[in-house]
């Protein structure tokens, strides 16, 4: 019984080492991600007494901004369920929309630490009088797209994209890209009154 059961240990034994080795080399599974089902796209109106209006997705929704230094048209720009928002600040310009233009470039710089680099598009509608940029903030930047709108004369809006999550462009990336498409879309549509 004894041989029998030291003979069962040594099988054992040497099969386990055996697994050990060979010619393959063991490579962990990489970390994925969960599926993210996104929803068809459309469209409805934003017109609640700001100074524009534009189009923004059915599946989102706009809030006025509640934070105690907010201004009026400071509106949140919500996709509660993907965890992001679209802070939109809205500017009467005074005289120039020089200052509110050098803030926008500030915010935006204040992600490049974290940026592997910022690609930026300009936005020239003549026809609606809609100009601008977009800072497209390549990285783990906490607000991965920022942007700003004007006229040159009356109106200034400034929008920052921020999610609910650990900055990681790689788990974020399908949703970026599918809210990056609205913000596309809003700054396209988007019509001073």
């Amino acid at each position: 019984m004894k041989s029998i059961f030291a003979f069962s240990c040594f099988i054992a034994c040497a099969l386990f080492l055996a697994s050990c080795g060979g010619d393959e080399e063991y490579s962990p599974k990489p970390k994925g991600y969960f599926r993210i089902d996104l929803p068809k796209k459309a469209y409805q109106v934003y017109d609640k007494g700001c100074p524009f209006t534009f189009e923004y997705p059915k599946y989102a929704r706009i809030v006025a901004d509640n934070e105690r230094i907010a201004e009026p048209c400071w509106l949140n720009f919500e996709f509660p369920r993907f965890g992001a928002t679209v802070h939109l600040s809205y500017k009467e310009v005074k005289k120039s929309p020089d200052e509110y233009i050098k803030n926008s470039w500030d915010m935006a710089q204040k992600h490049i630490a974290k940026a592997s680099a910022m690609n930026n598009v300009e936005i020239n509608n003549a026809k609606d009088k809609v100009y601008g940029l977009v800072f497209n903030i390549e990285g783990n930047a906490a607000s991965p797209l920022q942007f700003y709108l004007t006229d040159s004369t009356k109106h200034f809006l400034r929008g920052s994209l921020y999610f609910y999550a650990v900055p990681n462009r790689d788990s974020i990336g399908p949703v970026y890209d599918f809210i990056h498409a609205d913000i596309d879309h809003m700054i396209e549509t988007l019509k001073w009154k």
